[in-house]
Order: structure tokens, then sequence, then C-alpha cells
């Protein structure tokens, strides 16, 4: 595996805000919200006013929007964090909250199949509906009816 060697501005090898997004290839704007979130250690701002933040801070977006590419919430890395910075292993939560995710998967993969099958069961039956008439005061009988049956229920 091939190590990036990350470049640091001359400000004590502190990187600036823009070089920090560049090397993490985020938006300055996401740095910014990040530090807020305390996703990020707030930055030391210099005499000049530019915020500058360390090395490390580089894999820390890494880890960050590698996690969110899992569909961790920001919320969720927030506290992966918080237990890593504590001390502890964050690797138990991790997989908590993966089969977490993994069971509310499955919950929508069966929603979504029961409403694929009421879907096509509606393709089959509105197939045979006549075209309604342009001059009814419905707008399409078939979401119409579609909408009383769904309230009758």
């Amino acid at each position: 595996m091939v190590q990036k060697m990350y470049l640091v501005s001359s400000q004590n090898g502190l990187l600036k805000i823009g070089e920090l997004a560049e090397q993490a290839d985020v938006a300055v704007g996401t740095v910014r919200y990040y530090e807020t979130l305390r996703l990020l250690e707030p930055a030391h701002r210099g005499e000049n006013g530019y915020r500058y933040y360390p090395p490390d801070a580089v894999k820390r977006l890494k880890f960050i929007r590698k996690a969110q590419s899992l569909q961790f919430s920001l919320l969720e890395i927030q506290q992966i964090l918080g237990i890593r910075e504590q001390g502890k292993a964050a690797c138990p939560i991790v997989r908590d909250l993966l089969g977490q995710k993994i069971t509310f998967l499955e919950k929508q993969i069966c929603q979504m199949k029961t409403l694929k099958a009421e879907l096509e069961a509606y393709r089959e039956h509105w197939a045979e509906q006549p075209l309604d008439d342009p001059h009814s005061q419905e707008l399409c009988s078939l979401i119409e009816q579609v909408a009383d049956n769904a309230l009758a229920t």
C-alpha cells in the first residue's frame, strides 16, 4: 500500500483550511461544518486570522468520509470518535451500529418487496381500465381509486 505524503504549510507544520480540504478531498465549508459539530478539533488561529490544522486532521476527515460511505450518520460518527477519544476501542459500537443498519435494511427490503408487489398488481389491473374522460372532474381515476381504498383501510 502506498502511503501518501501530506503537504504542510510553513506555519509550524500545520495546514491551512484550504490545504486540509484539498488533501482530504472535501470542501472548505465541510471542514468548517465538521469543526462546528466537533467532529474535527477546533482550528488554531494564526495572528493573520487563518485557521491552521495538524496534519492528522487529514486522516480524521478521510475517516469521517469513509464512515459516511458506510451510511453512518454524523451523529453516529460523533459517538464513534467520542469513544475513541476516551481511550476506548470504537470497534464494538461500530459493530453494533452496523448490525442495526443491517436490520433496518432488511425491514426496508421487505417493505419494498411488498410495495413492488402492490404496484405490479395495480399496473396489471390498470392496464384493463379505460381512459378517463378528459372533461370529467377527476384528475386521474386510477390514483383516486387508490386514495379512496387507502382511506377505507
